[in-house]
């Protein structure tokens, strides 16, 4: 499509703030990689010497030392794009044979490693899980995070003499911990802009707004540099639970009917699942608890087709995000449709602006031939 881009890096202690020109020179690379069910990464590589401003002044001063905010933003065809809210965690320095030669690696975290720190003991009693996530992210205001949680369907109060919900982990483990019993998930989202972030805790979202289509085998509308799919048949796991008839005592399975109501199918033929596995650990459980132990499992369950691919951002015209759907055209009429990406890694160097991804949807035949162009 012929569009340009820039990139933008500020770094600071709690507030970021533009880099002096001279780190701006010095930078030779950047990786950002943003994954589904994973802390988000990225590594920054800069041109140094012995007599550079960043050798001499910059990195003695401290402005690299860890844990120093880094926020890094794309700006395609005017569209500003924040790619990485961060903290650093180390840099390396490998000095180099002659000229021009050295380097030195930066390397850092999205800003939940601030949240996993240190050990915290609290106690929440008589919250919703929400209201707990609320008041555990409350803490990282200071970095602009805001709170986004989603209220559980199937939470029901219990009285503060029957049971305290508390935590005695970081915030991060914590936060984790209640996603999983929720059957919900725990993330940052960088932006809307540099600075600020979404704490978002809740349903993998598999609806909404989707992202301009990712094209094969379509001549000149090509926008991707490889796109490939697999499929595997053994991924989907089917849950039951074994409940006793009450005169026999003889045990019989329950199929776990589909409780992950906020995760759409993305594919009008879903994948059959081979394998069948009881729910665990449900002695003693009231109904409410097994419900969600049963969302859990579901929404957690393996896609049966996935894709991986490369793109040319100039060329795609747009920053392909992770977690967030995707059409994808040419592929045939298996494969093409909606996908969601669950990866996304940035490769930018001088010039060139590349995105290596990952797609993962439930089977095969889109619901509708149109997808956004």
């Amino acid at each position: 499509m012929g569009k340009s881009f820039q990139l933008q890096l500020m770094i600071g202690r709690v507030l970021a703030a533009p880099v002096p020109r001279e780190l701006i020179d010095a930078l030779q690379s950047v990786q950002v990689t943003s994954s589904a069910g994973e802390r988000s990464g990225f590594q920054l590589t800069f041109a140094v010497s012995r007599k550079s401003v960043l050798t001499r002044t910059l990195l003695p001063s401290g402005l690299l030392d860890p844990p120093a905010r880094v926020v890094l933003s794309a700006i395609v065809g005017g569209s500003v794009d924040v790619l990485m809210d961060g903290v650093i965690t180390r840099h390396e320095m490998s000095p180099g044979t002659g000229p021009g030669e050295s380097r030195l690696t930066v390397t850092g975290e999205d800003l939940t490693a601030l949240m996993d720190l240190r050990y915290e003991k609290e106690t929440f009693p008589g919250l919703p899980l929400h209201v707990q996530v609320l008041k555990t992210l409350a803490k990282y205001a200071m970095y602009g995070i805001v709170p986004a949680p989603t209220p559980v369907l199937l939470w029901e109060p219990e009285p503060p003499q029957v049971k305290i919900d508390g935590q005695s982990d970081t915030d991060l483990g914590y936060l984790r911990e209640l996603a999983r019993q929720a059957g919900y998930a725990f993330y940052l989202v960088p932006g809307p802009v540099p600075g600020a972030s979404i704490g978002y805790w809740g349903p993998e979202i598999r609806a909404g707004v989707v992202q301009p289509a990712l094209t094969v085998d379509s001549g000149t509308a090509t926008n991707v540099e490889s796109l490939s799919f697999s499929f595997d048949g053994m991924s989907g796991k089917q849950y039951t639970i074994r409940i006793p008839e009450p005169h026999t005592k003889i045990g019989f399975s329950i199929p776990v009917p589909d409780l992950a109501l906020l995760r759409p199918p993305l594919a009008a033929r879903p994948a059959v699942a081979l394998q069948e596995r009881p729910l665990p650990d449900l002695d003693g459980r009231s109904t409410t608890e097994i419900l969600l132990r049963g969302l859990s499992k579901t929404a957690k369950a393996a896609d049966a087709v996935t894709g991986q691919g490369k793109l040319d951002v100039l060329r795609y015209g747009h920053v392909l995000k992770a977690r967030a759907l995707v059409g994808v055209r040419g592929a045939g009429l298996a494969y093409d449709g909606l996908y969601y990406v669950n990866r996304v890694t940035h490769e930018i160097k001088r010039g060139e602006y590349k995105q290596s991804f990952g797609l993962a949807r439930d089977g095969f035949v889109p619901f509708s031939q149109q997808v956004s162009a």
